[in-house]
């Protein structure tokens, strides 16, 4: 059998030595037997690391949606006259509005982070994360700051590239940090509450926005002000990710028996803790791994709305009568939404076994509803449709962070979970290059029918994709059940890096 019969890495009592080739937590552990854990000192180790790592990568995660909305208010603030984002044609009754390079100005931070995702995360991978992730956060924090000196839009397309490819490293470094230190059961809340800083961002983003808005003198535009806030706060994450330990076996805030549990206690789930070797065998599995294909088809089509949202939302509903700091205050609903329903997701799914892909399912119809609700309803001035519609929109934070759960979930071995990471957040970017073009200024008056179309499609191949991978892996579970596997060789096999296709021990989580 595959992944079964293996060679111990270090023995049982051999040399604790470990290469870089070998998983990180056979340098604590025995490779042989599970030790038995005091349920009370694993929570204790438990409660450590949510309070290192949870409160903090919510504001980072916040901080990396926050600098893309921004975009969306500046463009009220006067960015889209001062950098000529938008252009009237007068030649026409009454005039038209071209605002193609808003688009791109917003899809073009994509195409950076798409240009670093790959070599940014197995950089990450390869190299002690804190000396890797902390410089990278600081550097973008003096990108997104250097916004406010931008003074035409191709300066802005060339920041909005550089702000992304510098990001890219944030998401997977995130997935792999949740999947070094969590249990496979653990993983989907925290997931979700680090992915919850979307939604808390949305408000505390457009209180801040709604703050700048009131300044009236100055030396700066009030969208200036806004970059500048934003780069001070991302510089202060960044000193956070200058601490961030490379795995449990060096979590400097745990004592030297509590990092043999918060290793140990990940044994059970066999996906790994870390290695630091690229391992090109695992890289060809990903690349014939049908799963990796499902989650990246479902995280491209679920996140197109993101790209229109973040970029054009304030925008939409200015077009519905309200006027400039109005328009950002119906951020809060859809943000109040994202801040509910992604940490609820996730608390489900760490306590009802097998639940994530139904409750995708579920959250996928309010955002079609929204989609139809805008797109159908009137617009006069100051419709309650359309807003109601737009707030429900905001069912796409929890259908999103579950995408994730199921990405990081369902894969094991360093390499493997890195490439995931890095593919789930290509697809990520390809939605939101995909959104903003959706959007044709010319229709407006007809509500945009291509930018809602285009949503609930995208929503509906979600839905198709996700059923798909709830069979493969339903059936990839059964398949394995039905196989007589030596148990004397799960605790052996955890720590060897094997992948979930090697390691028969391994069961995929629905």
């Amino acid at each position: 059998m595959i992944g079964v019969s293996i060679t111990p890495a270090n023995g049982s009592g051999g040399d604790r030595t470990i290469a870089t080739d070998k998983d990180a937590a056979l340098a604590l552990v025995s490779n042989d037997v599970a030790m038995e854990i005091d349920p009370t000192v694993e929570k204790r180790v438990l409660r450590k690391i949510d309070l290192f790592f949870m409160p903090a990568m919510l504001v980072g995660y916040g901080m990396v949606y926050y600098d893309k909305a921004i975009l969306g208010s500046a463009s009220l603030f006067g960015m889209t006259t001062d950098l000529h984002l938008a252009i009237i044609d007068t030649s026409t009754h009454p005039p038209t509005t071209d605002t193609s390079r808003l688009s791109w100005a917003t899809s073009i931070f994509y195409f950076g982070m798409l240009a670093g995702l790959y070599p940014m995360s197995l950089i990450l991978q390869r190299f002690n994360t804190r000396y890797v992730l902390g410089p990278l956060v600081v550097v973008w924090a003096v990108v997104c700051a250097a916004t406010a000196g931008v003074s035409t839009w191709q300066g802005l397309f060339v920041q909005r590239f550089f702000l992304g490819f510098v990001e890219s490293v944030i998401p997977t470094s995130f997935i792999a940090t949740v999947s070094s230190f969590y249990t496979q059961e653990e993983q989907a809340l925290r997931h979700s509450w680090w992915f919850s800083g979307t939604g808390v961002f949305t408000i505390i983003g457009g209180a801040l926005n709604y703050a700048f808005g009131q300044i009236t003198s100055g030396a700066l535009k009030r969208w200036q002000y806004i970059y500048i806030f934003s780069g001070a706060l991302t510089f202060i994450f960044g000193l956070w990710c200058l601490a961030i330990p490379n795995s449990p076996v060096s979590a400097w805030f745990l004592t030297p028996d509590e990092r043999v549990v918060a290793v140990e206690r990940l044994r059970r789930g066999q996906m790994g803790v870390r290695c630091q070797r690229i391992k090109l065998n695992q890289v060809r599995e990903c690349l014939t791994d049908v799963k990796f294909y499902l989650i990246g088809i479902m995280m491209a089509s679920a996140y197109t709305i993101n790209g229109a949202v973040s970029g054009f939302g304030p925008l939409i509903v200015s077009t519905f009568g309200y006027d400039t700091l109005d328009s950002i205050l119906f951020q809060f609903p859809l943000g109040g939404v994202c801040v509910i329903f992604i940490p609820l997701c996730g608390y489900v799914a760490s306590r009802v076994p097998n639940t994530r892909i139904y409750m995708l399912l579920a959250c996928c119809l309010p955002v079609i509803v929204g989609c139809a609700l805008i797109w159908k309803s009137s617009w006069g001035y100051h419709p309650v449709a359309p807003v109601v519609g737009y707030s429900l929109t905001g069912f796409f934070g929890p259908v999103v962070s579950l995408i994730i759960t199921l990405g990081a979930s369902n894969v094991a071995s360093a390499t493997k979970k890195t490439i995931m990471a890095a593919t789930v957040f290509v697809a990520y970017t390809v939605g939101n290059i995909i959104g903003p073009q959706l959007i044709n200024s010319k229709t407006k008056n007809r509500h945009y029918p291509e930018l809602w179309t285009g949503l609930i499609i995208c929503y509906c191949i979600t839905i198709a994709s996700s059923i798909v991978f709830y069979v493969v892996l339903r059936l990839e579970n059964r398949r394995r059940d039905r196989l007589e596997l030596d148990e004397s060789l799960r605790d052996k096999v955890a720590f060897a890096d094997m992948t979930d296709g090697e390691n028969m021990f391994f069961r995929y989580v629905l």
